[in-house]
């Protein structure tokens, strides 16, 4: 058998790495063109000079046309409440599969991951009822409620708790601990990497989350970001790029920032999580 020539892994390499910066730029394009515009004049918005004068004006209009900070309180409250829920009842319902074999245990995990063929938007119209009955309506508590029980977060979780020797559980318990004991500090310190992936999909998702923060939302008093987004997109505010972008990288930017800060973090924790 022949060796593979060096000059043919040279080139597949090098095709392969034309092709991951091509696909690169192209997802940056919207981001690049949004900062420029962002930072400069709107007669700037589709001219492109080097030399054009950087201003932080467009800020400063996207800020006063819209109660942004209000908007950045609402949306903290709400990722910070789901994620706590999340992983407080994701931790409890995962050890009890993982650990326990109780009856109907296999029919009721079953159940659980019906909830990730299911996509959330298929259940708005019940959800906004049961809202509705509840009283809850344009709330903090209504836009979160549908989302503190994920299944995605149950069965990560089980996963990594059936990887924990059943010996740690035997020696915590010789050594007097309860099961939450167990649990506490056994199971979740092993499962810290996990518990931070999951945390970072569910800030991201509910951080950008529309359309049922849309739906269940009246007023400012409850609006996340995405939703205060719109006023731009109105017929009294017109369409003015500059803004539009500045309000945009005002909404993405901590969460772009955070990614940048704990980007190493955030890709090793997805590959001890075994997500791919």
């Amino acid at each position: 058998m022949n060796a593979a020539n060096p000059y043919d892994r040279g080139g597949a390499r090098l095709l392969d790495t034309a092709a991951a910066w091509t696909l690169a730029l192209l997802w940056a394009l919207p981001l690049l063109y949004a900062v420029w515009t962002a930072f400069h004049s709107p007669e700037f918005s589709t001219r492109f000079h080097l030399l054009a004068p950087l201003t932080l004006e467009n800020f400063a209009k996207a800020w006063a046309a819209a109660p942004f900070a209000k908007y950045f309180v609402n949306t903290v409250l709400l990722v910070t409440i789901v994620l706590a829920v999340q992983l407080v009842l994701c931790t409890l319902a995962a050890y009890a599969f993982a650990k326990y074999d109780f009856r109907f245990k296999t029919l009721a995990f079953a159940l659980v991951l019906m909830q990730l063929m299911i996509m959330p938007d298929v259940l708005v119209v019940e959800n906004y009822q049961t809202m509705a009955r509840i009283g809850i309506l344009d709330s903090t508590l209504s836009i979160g409620l549908p989302y503190m029980a994920s299944a995605f977060g149950i069965f990560l979780l089980r996963q990594t708790f059936k990887t924990v020797p059943k010996e740690l559980d035997d020696a915590a318990a010789v050594e007097g601990a309860g099961v939450l004991q167990i649990l506490w500090h056994v199971y979740v310190p092993l499962g810290r990497p996990v518990y931070l992936a999951y945390a970072l999909v569910s800030v991201s998702y509910h951080w950008n989350n529309f359309l049922w923060p849309l739906i269940v939302t009246n007023t400012v008093h409850s609006r996340p970001l995405t939703v205060g987004l719109q006023v731009f997109s109105s017929t009294e505010q017109g369409v003015d790029w500059a803004v539009i972008t500045a309000a945009t990288l005002m909404t993405s930017g901590p969460l772009l920032l955070g990614f940048l800060l704990f980007q190493r973090q955030f890709v090793q924790s997805f590959m001890r999580a075994g997500i791919k």
